[in-house]
């Protein structure tokens, strides 16, 4: 069952009528709201096979052959089915060899809800800058996560602090901003009335409420920092900046600033386009993109919370294992 998840003060934003401008023409004009902004109102998903960096076996290669992409396709959807998961061997090899049916990670495959398209351009990276397609980590930050990778089991789990804001539930993995394609709750609903922008995520159900009024930034800083819109020409641009901490991305640091761009193509997509800046962990900025394409559904309540039992099941058999080291075969 797809349920509504607005409160009723954000539901009373989505009755706005859309009303063409005066001397428009509706059947050859995107609709417009009664200000006579571009409507972007409406349920998407963003959901993409297309990686946000670019493969290293593709690194030479942009954009794929009609036959390239069908084979990246199938290839990818392959190696993503969890079902297809060996737990023994590891995530299976080019030419699969020796997978197991039945052998899962976390959950079957039946509950994701990855892509399973590249994009229509059939880019093989959500990237565009740097030309290589990949995030431009700077040198202090590769180290930082060479440190991070060496972490202990103990380091990694002694507490609810020491955990990721993803496994903790204050941060969607690809809920942003900025927004980037993950393998499941890739949707979202997009609310617009006079002076703000309501951008709500399927993904730890964030309302992200955008002030288009010209108002400057706060001082006060946020998990998912603070948002300030303003149009430009027919797009609106977000720009997002005063994180308390890291972003969802990797490598970011509270001194991450993401400016969103978000254009009506058509009457059935949004193009959406984002640029990460951050000193303290790329070495220029790089920007991504990705189409936001209509739904004809509901969003659904994702039940994640900070002390959730999840974390609480973690933390209790890290404790467990310290105690009763496994075996070694």
């Amino acid at each position: 069952m797809r349920i509504r998840l607005f409160s009723a003060g954000v539901s009373a934003l989505a009755m706005a009528v859309v009303i063409p401008l005066a001397g428009q023409s509706a059947t050859s004009t995107l609709p417009r709201t009664p200000d006579g902004k571009p409507d972007l109102q409406g349920n998407f998903t963003f959901s993409t096979i297309t990686p946000l960096q670019r493969p290293e076996a593709l690194k030479d290669k942009a954009v794929l052959t009609a036959e390239e992409a069908a084979a990246f396709e199938r290839s990818e959807n392959d190696r993503l089915n969890r079902d297809l998961y060996d737990p023994e061997k590891g995530q299976p090899s080019a030419g699969y060899p020796g997978r197991a049916q039945g052998g899962v990670l976390s959950y079957n495959d039946f509950w994701y809800e990855r892509g399973d398209q590249l994009t229509k351009d059939r880019r093989t990276s959500l990237i565009s800058d740097p030309p290589d397609g990949r995030i431009p980590f700077s040198a202090a930050t590769r180290a930082r996560q060479a440190a991070r990778a060496k972490r202990s089991e103990s380091e990694m789990y002694s507490d609810p602090e020491s955990l990721s804001l993803v496994d903790r539930c204050i941060l969607g993995f690809n809920a942003g901003p900025p927004m980037v394609s993950g393998t499941y709750n890739n949707n979202l609903q997009i609310v617009q009335t006079a002076g703000y922008v309501v951008i709500f995520n399927e993904m730890v159900h964030n309302a992200r409420i955008v002030p288009t009024d010209g108002r400057p930034h706060g001082p006060v800083p946020r998990w998912t920092g603070d948002s300030v819109g303003r149009w430009e020409g027919d797009t609106l641009v977000i720009e997002t900046i005063n994180f308390k901490r890291e972003t969802s991305l990797q490598g970011s640091t509270a001194k991450t600033k993401v400016v969103e761009r978000l254009t009506r193509v058509d009457a059935k997509t949004i193009e959406y386009k984002y640029t990460v800046t951050d000193p303290d962990a790329y070495s220029q900025p790089w920007t991504a993109s990705m189409p936001l394409r209509a739904i004809d559904e509901q969003l659904f309540e994702y039940a994640c919370h900070e002390a959730n039992y999840g974390m609480e099941g973690v933390l209790r058999g890290q404790r467990y294992r310290e105690k009763n080291p496994p075996t070694k075969q």
